[in-house]
């Protein structure tokens, strides 16, 4: 898919602007997205660290649940982690004011209708299924030791879980305007976390607590 916009883009076809995930209030959002946004990516690296990930952490868990039930695990947390992003970006749009305006005004542009400029809240990736993928390994085998970079010494999976999860909190509250959205990771942790519970109490599923 990552190939397929760079080819299309020069076709004149936006890909990302299809198959992202739009802001539910935005003229070219569908349902659809909150499954196609999963499969595109802002970037090489955005990919490459998302797939590294995908193959570290993603093969032990399809090894010990099966493909059927891996695939269902990815995507459910895919969707979830857009479900919150869209929660969070509506909170947003009413703090900032936004609700009940027809057009808005931007100095570089001109004047937007807000259908328009929603379309720039666009979210792409498939990290909200990575940090899934992650916390469920760190549930399966929460006292596997892991060397995480730059740290000298190996760590449990369990305590590098709940640091990612930490830091994200801390970045999403802080309101950090570096264009990630770390909401989206978080949510697709707690879709994550859901699942395993259930799971477990289902007993379709072996493993220890964190």
């Amino acid at each position: 898919m990552f190939l397929a916009s760079l080819v299309m883009e020069k076709q004149g076809i936006d890909l990302t602007n299809i198959l992202g995930l739009h802001f539910f209030k935005a003229a070219d959002f569908a349902i659809y997205q909150f499954v196609t946004y999963m499969f595109m990516h802002g970037g090489f690296a955005h990919l490459f660290f998302n797939m590294f990930a995908l193959y570290m952490f993603g093969g032990v868990l399809e090894r010990v649940w099966g493909a059927k039930r891996f695939l269902i695990f990815y995507l459910v947390a895919g969707v979830g982690a857009g479900v919150f992003q869209e929660i969070v970006q509506y909170i947003s749009f009413l703090q900032e004011g936004l609700d009940g305006f027809a057009s808005v005004n931007i100095p570089s542009v001109g004047i937007m209708p807000m259908g328009e400029f929603l379309n720039l809240w666009t979210t792409v990736g498939a990290s909200g299924a990575i940090y899934a993928i992650l916390l469920g390994f760190g549930m399966m085998f929460p006292n596997d030791k892991m060397f995480v970079f730059p740290l000298p010494f190996p760590i449990k999976a369990k305590f590098f879980v709940i640091g990612y999860a930490v830091i994200e909190l801390l970045l999403g509250v802080s309101n950090s305007m570096d264009g990630v959205a770390h909401f989206a990771h978080l949510g697709g942790m707690v879709f994550g976390l859901v699942m395993v519970i259930y799971w477990r109490k289902k007993r379709k599923i072996g493993g220890p607590y964190v």
